[in-house]
């Protein structure tokens, strides 16, 4: 590899990486940033804006990580740099990753990017994003990753695990207590009163991001499982069918949950996502806390307990109910290398490289033709997966972004506004699309 330079600019790292920026897709503040360029001198170039950075400046072929992995497979072969524009958050106060995202790629800084799902729709709805369907790779893809990121009938990014959220729940501590794995609203619920009566004085683990996972399991059960996804989808589009109708039912039960006090709202709306309630949940003091399929498998995270843990569906009237938003890699549309762009994403998305992403990290892979076996934790969570049972947390063809409206929308429940507030903030967002 030639020389390369790197270049700071305030802040300090602290990131989970690529299922984290998921994180970021919530923030609504300014402040420090971390941004890091790796630039080199080669002659066949990538630019990749992410949230990760090499230990070292002229490391060579170092796999840090799975995605590493699958970019020292693409340089290997083509030929090509791919050098790193990382940006890191240092804490909450920071600038969120979506807005430097958004303003590189409607700027043309960078050749690929790495976006989360509300970014990944505003900037296909703008043109920024070259459409990837001509990649041999997006034959391969599950529907449910066609579905979340093709706008106006282009696939706009592709992502390199599909990310599924659940409830991780200490199986002992239910054991305890004779609980069943709860299935519905009502079953969750009383599962949480037993808890508590028996001396656990907040049952879920909760954070300022994650909290919309039970509204959004809750709200889109039937849409995405009742067999006319279309029609409800176009119905919502139009302005026929009010979201808030579909998202009431999901926020009077988060109410309930802070009512009962099996939440702790005060908290979770300043935690960070497992640094607010990780500790608790290894230490058992709090048996449910909800996050990412990758956490069961990270030691940092939930990777390593000391007791049985097992990852469910959030509750609903169809049962337990993953919820998948989607990250995704995409190419500006004026990329200065859009070529070596699309020839290195053409590796980093081949089947090859995606069986070594998902043997790394032990995810779900976008690719149909991949397969990994989970660990056993995550097994119920998975079978309902390979049953096409799921509710996406994102989806481009809805004109109103899910993921990033609906977690803001859940903070100011817990500042607390009430769930009529909270649903007339829901029409107000659906009269401004209409509107566009």
């Amino acid at each position: 590899m030639g020389r390369r330079k790197k270049y700071k600019i305030l802040g300090a790292a602290a990131s989970f990486l690529w299922t984290m920026l998921l994180l970021s897709a919530c923030g609504d503040q300014e402040g420090s940033r971390n941004l890091v360029i790796e630039q080199s001198e080669e002659e066949r170039n990538v630019s990749f804006y992410s949230p990760m950075e090499k230990t070292e400046v002229d490391s060579v072929n170092v796999a840090r990580s799975a995605a590493d992995k699958t970019v020292t497979m693409a340089e290997e072969k083509l030929g090509v740099t791919v050098h790193y524009v990382t940006y890191t958050a240092e804490d909450y106060q920071d600038k969120t990753y979506d807005e430097v995202a958004l303003d590189r790629a409607r700027n043309n800084m960078d050749d690929i990017y790495l976006l989360n799902p509300d970014v990944i729709k505003i900037l296909g709805e703008e043109g920024k994003l070259m459409d990837l369907s001509g990649l041999s790779c997006a034959a391969n893809l599950r529907d449910m990753v066609k579905t979340a990121n093709v706008v106006n009938g282009k696939l706009v990014a592709i992502p390199q695990e599909v990310v599924a959220y659940g409830l991780f729940i200490n199986k002992e501590i239910f054991d305890r207590y004779d609980l069943t794995l709860p299935e519905t609203p009502e079953e969750f619920l009383e599962c949480c009163r037993v808890l508590k009566e028996n001396g656990y004085e907040t049952p879920v683990g909760a954070n300022r991001w994650w909290l919309e996972t039970f509204v959004l399991a809750q709200a889109y059960a039937d849409l995405y499982n009742g067999g006319n996804t279309e029609a409800e989808i176009a119905a919502l589009n139009s302005g026929e069918s009010k979201y808030s109708d579909y998202m009431r039912p999901g926020f009077e039960f988060l109410q309930s949950m802070i009512d009962e006090g099996y939440i702790d709202a005060a908290k979770a709306y300043v935690s960070e996502a497992i640094e607010g309630e990780g500790a608790d949940f290894m230490a058992q003091k709090t048996p449910i806390v909800m996050a990412y399929w990758g956490a069961a498998n990270t030691d940092t995270a939930y990777g390593d307990p000391d007791f049985e843990m097992v990852v469910i569906g959030f509750p609903s009237n169809r049962g337990q109910m993953p919820v998948m938003p989607m990250t995704g890699l995409g190419i500006g549309v004026e990329a200065k290398h859009a070529q070596e762009a699309m020839e290195t994403l053409e590796v980093m998305l081949s089947d090859e490289a995606l069986q070594t992403y998902a043997e790394t990290n032990k995810v779900i892979s976008p690719s149909k033709n991949v397969m990994v076996e989970c660990i056993p934790a995550l097994k119920p969570l998975n079978d309902r997966i390979q049953e096409n049972i799921y509710v996406l947390g994102a989806n481009a063809n809805m004109k109103l972004e899910q993921w990033g409206n609906t977690c803001l929308i859940v903070r100011k429940l817990l500042n607390g506004a009430t769930v009529d507030e909270c649903m007339a903030e829901f029409d107000r967002l659906q009269e401004e699309t209409l509107d566009q």
